[in-house]
C-alpha cells in the first residue's frame, strides 16, 4: 500500500514556479512594453557590443546581463512559442553566452 503521508513536496511545481515568475515579472514587462520599441533593442545592442569590444570583466558582465535578460524573456515566452521559434531564441541565447564566456576567459 503506498504511503500518502508525504504528498506535499518541498519544491514548488513547475506550474507554481512559472506563475510566480510571471507574477513577479509582470510590472517589469508592462514597463518594457510602455517604452518605445527601439529603446530595449538599443539597450541590448549596446550591452552586447560593449561586451564584445571591451572584454575582460566589464565585457563579461555586460554580455552576462544581456544573457540574463534574453534568458528571462525566453522563459516567459516559452509556452507560447512554436518549436522553430524556441530553437531560434535558444540559438540567440547560446551566442550571447558564448560571447560572454569568450570575454571572461580569453585565450
Amino acid at each position: 500500500m503506498p504511503d500518502h503521508t508525504h504528498t506535499h513536496s518541498a519544491q514548488p511545481s513547475a506550474g507554481a514556479l512559472r506563475k510566480a515568475v510571471e507574477h513577479r515579472s509582470a510590472p517589469l514587462v508592462r514597463w518594457l512594453a510602455s517604452l518605445p520599441p527601439w529603446l530595449p533593442f538599443l539597450a541590448m545592442l549596446v550591452l552586447i557590443l560593449v561586451g564584445a569590444v571591451v572584454g575582460g570583466i566589464v565585457g563579461g558582465v555586460a554580455v552576462g546581463l544581456a544573457a540574463v535578460v534574453v534568458g528571462w524573456l525566453l522563459y516567459l515566452s516559452w509556452p507560447r512559442l512554436r518549436p522553430a521559434e524556441r530553437l531560434m531564441r535558444l540559438a540567440v541565447l547560446a551566442v550571447v553566452v558564448a560571447v560572454g564566456v569568450t570575454q571572461l576567459f580569453p585565450r
